[in-house]
């Protein structure tokens, strides 16, 4: 049993190593929701820690996906009632239910280690460190802007939006 968790390991550290997310889609609206009228895509964040991504939507279909990261943002591409079609910052496409998300604007680091700064700058003072796939919220951002501002483990700053998925390219979040 220990062999064969040993040689897991490995393998599971090389599919983390090779992660990289999906570019998000063009940017919320002009299409709206047949459920809610909000714009899609837009983006918002996983309720629990526990989701179940389904292959269609409603409870008589399969689970395809079982996700545990609490505020993981997920981009909202489709509408179905109840049932939001959504896009997971690894890819996995699916349907989840719309008491599983919330709309706290959160963000996923991509990439390799980056640096949260004091201000918008790239000489502005390190206020943190942000390692490939910690998860944050996005608590500014002007749509014009290239850093957004941010916060991640109880430290504010800012961050380029180059450097986390969970925002539309030009997209304003309040």
């Amino acid at each position: 049993m220990r062999k064969a968790r040993a040689a897991i390991l490995p393998l599971l550290a090389l599919i983390l190593a090779a992660w990289h997310a999906p570019n998000p889609g063009p940017g919320p609206g002009p299409a709206k929701g047949s459920a809610t009228g909000w714009p899609v895509p837009r983006f918002e964040s996983f309720r629990s820690d526990q989701i179940y991504m389904r292959a269609g939507p409603g409870f008589q279909y399969p689970i395809v996906w079982v996700y545990h990261r609490f505020d993981l943002p997920v981009e909202i591409t489709g509408e179905f009632n109840v049932w939001r079609h959504v896009v997971a910052p690894d890819g996995g496409t699916g349907w989840v239910h719309e008491a599983l998300l919330h709309g706290v604007r959160s963000f996923i680091v991509t990439g390799g280690r980056h640096t949260m700064r004091a201000a918008p700058d790239p000489t502005a003072a390190p206020v943190a460190y942000l390692d490939k796939g910690v998860i944050g919220v996005i608590t500014a951002c002007k749509p014009d802007a290239t850093w957004c501002a941010v916060e991640a483990g109880h430290r504010r700053g800012y961050l380029p939006r180059a450097d986390f998925w969970g925002s539309f390219a030009g997209e304003a979040i309040k």
